[in-house]
């Protein structure tokens, strides 16, 4: 069939979107849904259309029914001097967005960490997480499943780790039981790679040992208690992905210069703000903004953007030391790659190469670049707020 006899089938519901890849290339297979969709919609595309993206390779591993690509315009902020474990030198950090002043800001946060001696950045916590639900006839037996999980638990590691070449099941904790239904949640490192379709396929494996050896009967192999791209306190707790804390003291005569505002200022700001404002809120996230970093760093280097919810948990905090200025952020659950899933399409790779963190044995720097972006984000916005300059910033560079 040519492209014409394709989207009359479609129009006609003869075809379904996803049948068109049997007939012609990926690159072919995009352009005709995207005419199609033109057609339906009444609409012209063309700058969907105008991409530099291998459509072949992002439609095996990446994409369904693709239609072209949209553009999101990348600034960088920068240099921004970084003291950590594995990232020991400056950098320049790609971001993707829309919001206008953003980049900026960070910019000024940046200047002022660099002016400053650097930021210290360090991985505390390296995981991934998947929790089951298994359904048992009552309490009791939900407790045998329990002491089950903690009895074979060399076993049942085992198992998961035959599945991998690069994860390793580290424990089973919690193991949560709520009337018959029992939560355990699988703990594991998974290397360079974010891990998620990792430990999903090893823990799978460890449920089949469950159902030939118990009566318990898995409901889901996602009970929520992972807990995957929603806030929650177990994250905020126990950590998920990258657990990272960064952390600078800003003499007083930088703080003025660069944030012109004073450590005093900042701190009750931070506290009026983060924290007793957010408790009044009932918020998780007990900080400015992560989540503007996050998602505009997640963005530039291909990570998966619905995980910016989990990024945006945390807490900043701020402490006037004689004139200086003490300044932390802490981000327990940033679960983040540099090898595998959206950061093998080219232009992610390279922001990530922006950064010097593609491919293996860089996930850590990479985390340790992305808790100092949000340190430098989070110091400009707290800054403004004390100097009163945000509704001025966003006036002169965010219009529209």
């Amino acid at each position: 069939m040519n492209s014409k006899e394709i989207i009359d089938k479609l129009l006609n519901g003869e075809m379904k979107l996803y049948q068109v890849d049997k007939y012609v290339s990926p690159k072919e297979a995009t352009d005709i849904r995207r005419e199609f969709i033109e057609k339906t919609a009444g609409c012209e595309l063309p700058h969907m259309a105008n991409y530099s993206l291998d459509m072949e390779r992002a439609s095996a591993r990446n994409i369904e029914n693709p239609i072209g690509t949209i553009q999101l315009p990348v600034g960088v902020a920068g240099p921004l001097k970084i003291n950590g474990d594995y990232c020991k030198r400056e950098v320049y950090v790609p971001l993707a967005t829309s919001e206008g002043a953003l980049v900026a800001s960070i910019n000024r946060g940046a200047s002022t960490i660099t002016s400053s001696g650097g930021v210290n950045a360090h991985v505390i916590s390296d995981i991934m997480t998947r929790a089951p639900v298994i359904k048992t006839s009552s309490a009791s037996d939900a407790l045998k499943i329990k002491q089950w999980f903690i009895d074979n638990f060399q076993e049942l590691k085992e198992i998961a780790e035959s599945t991998t070449s690069h994860g390793k099941l580290l424990k089973i904790d919690p193991i949560l039981i709520v009337g018959t239904y029992v939560y355990p949640r699988f703990v594991y490192s998974t290397g360079d790679s974010m891990g998620m379709n990792m430990v999903t396929i090893a823990s799978e494996k460890i449920l089949d040992k469950l159902a030939d050896e118990t009566t318990g009967r898995h409901i889901a192999l996602s009970g929520n208690v992972c807990v995957d791209k929603k806030p929650a306190a177990i994250n905020m707790i126990e950590g998920r992905g990258k657990s990272i804390v960064a952390d600078i003291l800003i003499p007083e005569e930088i703080v003025n210069k660069k944030l012109k505002t004073t450590a005093e200022a900042i701190e009750e700001v931070n506290i009026a703000k983060n924290l007793i404002g957010s408790a009044a809120a009932g918020s998780m996230a007990y900080n400015a903004h992560y989540a503007n970093m996050v998602a505009a760093i997640f963005l530039a280097t291909g990570q998966d953007a619905a995980h910016a919810v989990e990024g945006s948990l945390g807490i900043t905090t701020a402490e006037n030391r004689n004139g200086d200025l003490y300044f932390s952020v802490n981000l327990p659950d940033v679960p983040i790659a540099t090898v595998g899933g959206g950061t093998s399409l080219e232009t992610a790779h390279e922001g990530l190469d922006i950064l010097g963190v593609a491919g293996s044995n860089k996930a850590r720097e990479f985390g340790e670049i992305v808790a100092a972006t949000v340190l430098a984000g989070e110091l400009s916005l707290v800054g403004a707020l004390a100097a009163g300059h945000l509704a001025r910033a966003h006036q002169e560079l965010g219009r529209g």
